[in-house]
């Protein structure tokens, strides 16, 4: 199926690795040129080479608007304009009990988790509007609507971001530019990866054996029994930023496999 974005320009945050390089891959596929941003040059050098599409690769941390701003005139400058944003960048942030996480554990996650995404909409979407043609989807979690306790930080951090796509949702649609959210939930990532290593070692077992745990003691509604694909989340990304999607706006896509038991986003 034809997405109908060939030669349009997306700025993809968190491009190095997993949900980010995986969107890189499908979007490129899709005749999309790539303004490809992380927090490390060489790694986001070393992940993207393969990649066909014009590109630019540029480090940048998401906490600085002024960095953020730089990603964005480079892009400008090579390709002319920016009209499809995918904002994958974020941490797992600190976990414990949600009293006793400092002000800077919350600070952190909130910095890069939400108020990232404020400061990549402040640089993009204004042109967009423009030319009246735009796609801005940013990455949520399950735990948005369904916050495990250890995890209040970024549960926060996330929830608030999908409240704040929402919100643009509702004006910038009438001047073409559509609003999204996609939430996965334990995708094959490098932060997935980390939190059963440390599983694995808390309970002196293989990491296949602390991802099968798991599943059964904390993701009981994932009944495949595995964790998502990059790619799998990328495809549900691709159909939101293309003119196949031009009537779905202010929504939440879940990619969770079933993990979130409720009704309702």
């Amino acid at each position: 199926m034809d997405l109908g974005i060939k030669g349009r320009v997306a700025l993809i945050t968190g491009a190095s690795g997993g949900i980010g390089l995986a969107t890189a891959r499908q979007l490129s596929e899709e005749g999309v040129r790539l303004v490809l941003s992380d927090i490390d040059q060489q790694k986001l050098d070393d992940a993207c080479t393969w990649l066909t599409a014009e590109k630019v690769l540029l480090a940048a941390d998401m906490t600085r608007q002024d960095q953020v701003e730089r990603v964005v005139d480079a892009g400008r400058a090579t390709f002319g304009q920016i009209d499809i944003v995918v904002h994958t960048a974020g941490v797992t942030g600190a976990k414990g009990d949600p009293l006793e996480l400092s002000d800077d554990d919350y600070l952190e996650a909130w910095n890069t988790d939400f108020f990232s995404a404020v400061r990549v909409a402040r640089a993009t979407i204004p042109d967009m509007r423009t030319r009246s043609w735009g796609r801005f989807v940013c990455i949520t979690s399950e735990n948005a609507v369904q916050p495990y306790w250890e995890e209040a930080v970024y549960n926060t951090a996330k929830a608030s971001l999908a409240a704040f796509i929402k919100n643009l949702s509702y004006k910038e649609a009438a001047q073409g530019v559509l609003c999204n959210t996609v939430s996965p939930a334990f995708i094959e990532t490098p932060m997935t990866d980390g939190m059963m290593k440390e599983r694995a070692e808390e309970l002196g077992v293989t990491f296949e054996e602390a991802i099968e745990s798991f599943l059964d003691e904390e993701r009981p509604g994932i009944v495949q029994k595995r964790r998502g694909k990059p790619q799998e989340v990328a495809a549900a990304i691709a159909l939101l930023v293309s003119e196949r999607a031009s009537f779905i706006n202010g929504s939440n896509l879940r990619v969770d496999g079933g993990s979130v038991q409720a009704l309702q986003n």
